[in-house]
């Protein structure tokens, strides 16, 4: 018998932002303190007691398997988008499927938190859909707004509560999931529906807690020098996978310095080169130098 599913991770999408890095890893494969994007998401929900998770993938979806042990892999050849890609999950959950970006680090989730307000819901009616929220912190991410019973407002509209931001963890409900239309679908296309619910789009509003989104190169060499100085951010002002070999470089040498690089899997550039804004890896044997913006 086909088990449940509880947690679902958004791991599917073209790369776009990762430019030339989307022709090494899929994104949610490139690690961090030697665990990959995906992982990171996969323990936090594993914390909360979510037991059968689930992914997606879309590029590159063989190296996305490669590191998504004890998730069920789903392939997804057509995009489905931010709320389509729950399509494969639907008919799967029995109470409610907690989800959560791919792309995006975090060491602790209180999806406990989410869990429990999603299911308590409002005027005791459990939610339909719930999103984790902190306040706003600023910046170029759209606000959420909710009514006075905490309640989502559809996108554009302001409340009387907030602004907040969400964070990408949600709890689904399966009637959440029924509305899901065939083909590809957005969240923010679900909102209206959701808001005419006797329950509805719940927001849940936490503490903010330590977070970041790993979207574009420059990203994940910033988040390596803060969070793993001593691994994927040793060489300062670069990224190095775990497979990668950089040999004599931490640095320079014989005149060779790596400036903005980003050293992928099985990378080995030579320890006399000097470069800058580029991508190493290794395919079939060979070393492959991509330029990145």
């Amino acid at each position: 018998m086909t088990p449940p599913l509880e947690g679902f991770l958004l791991a599917a999408g073209l790369g776009t932002r990762m430019g030339p890095l989307s022709a090494c890893l899929p994104k949610p494969a490139w690690t961090l303190r030697g665990k990959p994007l995906l992982q990171w998401g996969a323990e936090a929900l594993r914390a909360a007691g979510v037991r059968n998770l689930g992914c997606n993938a879309h590029l590159l979806p063989e190296r996305l398997r490669a590191v998504a042990g004890g998730l069920e892999v789903f392939d997804e050849p057509q995009l489905l988008g931010s709320a389509g890609g729950l399509r494969h999950a639907r008919g799967r959950v029995e109470a409610e499927l907690l989800t959560w970006n791919a792309d995006i680090w975090a060491d602790e989730v209180p999806f406990d938190l989410l869990r429990t307000r999603h299911r308590e819901g409002h005027g005791g009616i459990r939610a339909t859909l719930s999103w984790l929220l902190v306040p706003h912190p600023g910046g170029p991410w759209n606000p959420v707004w909710m009514d006075h019973e905490g309640r989502v407002l559809p996108k554009g509209v302001t409340g009387p509560w907030g602004p907040y931001h969400f964070t990408g963890a949600a709890a689904w409900s399966p009637e959440a999931l029924a509305l899901l239309p065939e083909g590809p679908s957005e969240v923010n296309d679900l909102r209206p529906r959701l808001a005419a619910l006797p329950a509805g789009h719940l927001g849940v509003v936490a503490e903010p807690f330590p977070w970041r989104e790993v979207g574009t190169p420059a990203s994940l060499i910033e988040a390596a020098a803060d969070l793993a100085p001593d691994q994927e951010g040793r060489l300062p002002g670069c990224y190095v996978h775990p497979g990668a070999h950089p040999g004599a470089h931490p640095g320079a040498h014989s005149g060779g310095r790596l400036t903005r690089c980003i050293l992928g899997p099985g990378a080995a550039p030579p320890p006399a080169i000097a470069d800058a804004d580029a991508l190493w890896f290794e395919e079939g044997g060979h070393q492959v130098r991509l330029g990145v913006p």
